[in-house]
């Protein structure tokens, strides 16, 4: 009840803000008005600084502000409810990720918006690679040691994974690849990375999946093996570690998650806004400075339309809602 009233009260907040009519925001935009920028996440994180980098520069390109607002709470669920609420004026854009737009739908019981039907996709940031890595004294070396010893292990659970979170992506690559190949885990689920990786680094926990902003250094210092990345291809940071689909695991030749970072505004915003915020943002995610800065994150650039960037959405919503339903995973 705590939550609805606080997100009643947020939207009410929000939508008072947004009066100027639709015609205005045609003909005007962004004139007169400063635009909010929802991050659905607490401030200091990937979705936060990657925002306040691209607000900073659109407001210069577009002569506006562009406001930082997060909203966190409930994997992206609150921030992302308050923004499909807000008037699809131009006015308001969402910092959405992989679980505030593909994986909550599926997850939680109930969530206030329909993450298609509820947005319009503006830009595809760009995407973070997942690895699997295990302890440097692991005698696992490959994919195919891992899924042999978890298979062998069976009547105990298999090999223990360890993740920053339910339904996180680091919990639900485990669970695609135990879907796909037919090899039991045991999910053992932490309160944020930090403390997951620490327990694989000091092996209590036999292995994880987990994005390259967290592992890389790890496995750079020799603290952590990796054993295969989830990305389409080999990664140029990690250029000898192959990818999930080489492994040669029958199942896996097709395994791909990537977790990823996107723009959305609401439903119904004049496609003239949102065709001059797609370009405005690319035209900044292209500047070379940004791209080291992506890097810095572990980010693949992504180049979509807005219309490849709606069927990406559509998959990873169907995705993520079949592994979910077959490994019965609920919130916590």
């Amino acid at each position: 009840m705590q939550r609805r009233t606080l997100i009643h009260t947020a939207i009410t907040t929000l939508g008072t803000a947004a009066l100027p009519s639709l015609s205005f925001a045609q003909s005007n935009w962004p004139t007169g008005k400063a635009i909010t920028y929802l991050v659905p996440f607490p401030a200091g994180g990937t979705t936060d600084v990657l925002g306040r980098l691209i607000a900073q520069q659109l407001g210069t390109a577009l002569g506006t502000s562009v406001i930082i607002d997060n909203r966190g709470g409930a994997g992206g669920s609150v921030g992302s409810e308050i923004a499909s609420r807000a008037a699809p004026d131009g006015f308001t854009m969402l910092g959405g990720t992989i679980s505030s737009h593909a994986i909550n739908v599926s997850l939680y019981p109930k969530i206030g918006y329909d993450p298609i039907k509820s947005f319009a996709p503006v830009t595809l940031i760009g995407t973070n690679p997942v690895v699997l890595v295990v302890n440097q004294a692991s005698p696992y070396k490959t994919l195919k040691d891992v899924i042999e010893a978890s298979k062998a292990k069976a009547s105990s659970g298999g090999l223990s994974s360890a993740s920053a979170g339910t339904g996180t992506s680091q919990h639900l690559a485990l669970e695609l690849m135990a879907y796909k190949s037919g090899v039991k885990f045991t999910h053992i689920p932490y309160k944020g990375s930090g403390p997951a990786i620490q327990d694989v680094i000091g092996g209590q926990v036999e292995m994880m999946f987990d994005t390259t902003v967290v592992a890389g250094p790890h496995i750079q210092s020799g603290k952590l093996r990796a054993i295969a990345v989830t990305s389409a291809k080999r990664l140029a940071s990690l250029p000898n570690v192959p990818t999930v689909a080489e492994s040669g695991v029958p199942g896996l030749q097709d395994f791909a998650v990537e977790s990823w970072q996107a723009i959305f505004v609401p439903a119904g915003t004049p496609q003239p806004v949102v065709d001059r915020l797609h370009n405005e943002i690319r035209a900044i995610l292209a500047k070379p400075e940004m791209q080291e800065k992506m890097k810095g994150f572990g980010m693949e650039p992504a180049d979509m339309t807005t219309a490849q960037i709606a069927a990406f959405q559509k998959s990873e919503v169907e995705k993520w809602a079949q592994v979910i339903k077959a490994a019965n995973i609920k919130p916590d």
